[in-house]
């Protein structure tokens, strides 16, 4: 971009400086029988869960396997971060999430990347212990050691850990992309509302808008 250029957000992928994360999609929190649901009524869960999981289960993740799929034939970096603690017992993990009462003991099953989306080769995934990713991990170094400048963005729950990557994302300089269908909350109130919100702050994209860009992609 020239200094005669007007700066803008809505710049398309460069593939050599891009990269697509996706935020919290593991067993802990984005699969029915997940550590954040246990021992729930059944009742209870289908009142406060219903519109959450079938929104993952018929369009979220359907989107991001599209969206993996075509970031991984143009050869564009693929990450993931999950809820997980570097201990056992999680005395490493944040004052909030100790007082929230999430522990994701390291190694265990609630912290994988739920079996739709499971990483290949040797794709980067940072266990995080904080709701933004780029408090708890060394994501930041990461992706300027790879190289990126504009970071694709998806996963649970748009209003919490996504929006906190978002803005952190953006402060730190990057060209953020949120695609607006791959994320979800567990209202639709909630994720419309963050998506207005944080509208100043990234690009926002649907799938398929997304898919037709990666398609041309160029490094």
């Amino acid at each position: 971009m020239t200094v005669n250029q007007p700066l803008t957000r809505q710049v398309p992928l460069v593939a050599d400086q891009s990269a697509i994360l996706f935020i919290d999609m593991q067993n802990f929190a984005a699969h029915r029988q997940g550590g954040e649901f246990e021992g729930m009524d059944p009742h209870l869960f289908d009142e406060q869960y219903s519109w959450f999981f079938t929104e993952l289960e018929t369009n979220v993740i359907g989107n991001m396997q599209r969206l993996q799929s075509a970031f991984r034939k143009a050869e564009i970096e693929v990450m993931f971060t999950t809820i997980e603690s570097l201990t056992l017992d999680g005395r490493d993990r944040s004052l909030d999430y100790k007082i929230t009462g999430f522990n994701v003991p390291k190694g265990s099953w609630d912290g994988q990347v739920i079996e739709q989306l499971a990483p290949i080769n040797d794709e980067i995934c940072l266990p995080k212990s904080s709701s933004s990713v780029f408090i708890s991990t060394s994501i930041d170094y990461i992706l300027r050691n790879l190289g990126v400048r504009q970071l694709v963005l998806c996963g649970i729950l748009t209003d919490q850990c996504v929006e906190s990557a978002v803005r952190d994302a953006c402060d730190l300089g990057y060209l953020v992309t949120l695609v607006t269908d791959a994320c979800a909350s567990y209202t639709i109130e909630r994720h419309e509302s963050s998506l207005d919100k944080i509208k100043g702050y990234c690009r926002q994209l649907t799938t398929d808008q997304l898919l037709v860009e990666i398609d041309g992609a160029t490094t």
